[in-house]
């Protein structure tokens, strides 16, 4: 029996490609949508159409999505990695910074919810994972806006899932700690991601995109009648 349609959004780097890879290793047609349309066609997987789609672009993800179900069928998963991190302090930011966050981070995260959800609450099926961060979970310095896209996110995942379970859908919320990605390099304050960059090493080793895409995974493969509502992981090490 064939497996459902799999939808990542930032598939083209970090926990995005990566769990990009492990969906298609385990045999699921897969959707994926990124700026870097020659980061996703790098990953050559099977059975997967590859779209450059900016996540704020509402119409061209609700468009590439149409086009994949018409091919592999409806959207069973939704994962929605795409994010930013633009770290710095409130007073010093730069205001277009704050906006790209909210965009990406927030509005980008709805309108992948919005694309899908219709459909599988008529089917009364369908499982969306949203990735956050810690950093929705608690405040860290310099990371005020970023924090506060993030705490956005656990709120709409959670709020969404109360009105859907009758529906039989599943909402996650995956919030990991510092992860091995290319996150940091959105930052553009060399001070800053020099400090963290410092505070990374001090903890040994961060999280790999592997270990997250495997939790992801792991939520997703449980039995429909099971909602993983959230899933929270970090380095031992990392203490705040």
């Amino acid at each position: 029996m064939s497996k459902p349609l799999v939808v990542i959004t930032g598939a083209s780097s970090g926990i995005g490609a990566v769990s990009a890879k492990l969906f298609a290793a385990r045999g699921y047609p897969l959707l994926l949508l990124a700026r870097r349309i020659e980061r996703l066609t790098a990953l050559s997987l099977p059975d997967t159409l590859c779209e450059q789609v900016d996540v704020c672009d509402r119409p061209a993800l609700m468009a590439a999505i149409a086009v994949a179900e018409e091919r592999y069928g409806p959207v069973d998963c939704m994962i929605n990695c795409a994010g930013v991190m633009l770290l710095g302090l409130a007073e010093e930011q730069n205001p277009e910074e704050w906006q790209q966050m909210l965009e990406v981070n927030v509005l980008g995260v709805l309108n992948g919810i919005h694309a899908v959800l219709p459909g599988m609450k008529a089917r009364q099926q369908g499982t969306i994972i949203n990735i956050s961060s810690i950093a929705g979970r608690k405040t860290f310095p310099k990371h005020a806006v970023y924090c506060s896209t993030k705490f956005a996110v656990h709120a709409l995942t959670e709020n969404i899932r109360e009105e859907v379970a009758p529906f039989n859908v599943r909402m996650i919320t995956i919030a990991p700690g510092a992860v091995e990605t290319e996150l940091l390099s959105h930052t553009t304050s060399p001070g800053i991601k020099a400090d963290y960059e410092a505070w990374k090493a001090a903890m040994g080793p961060v999280l790999a995109p592997e270990t997250i895409a495997e939790a992801i995974f792991w939520a997703y493969e449980q039995p429909a009648a099971v909602c993983v509502r959230e899933i929270v992981l970090a380095a031992t090490r990392q203490a705040p």
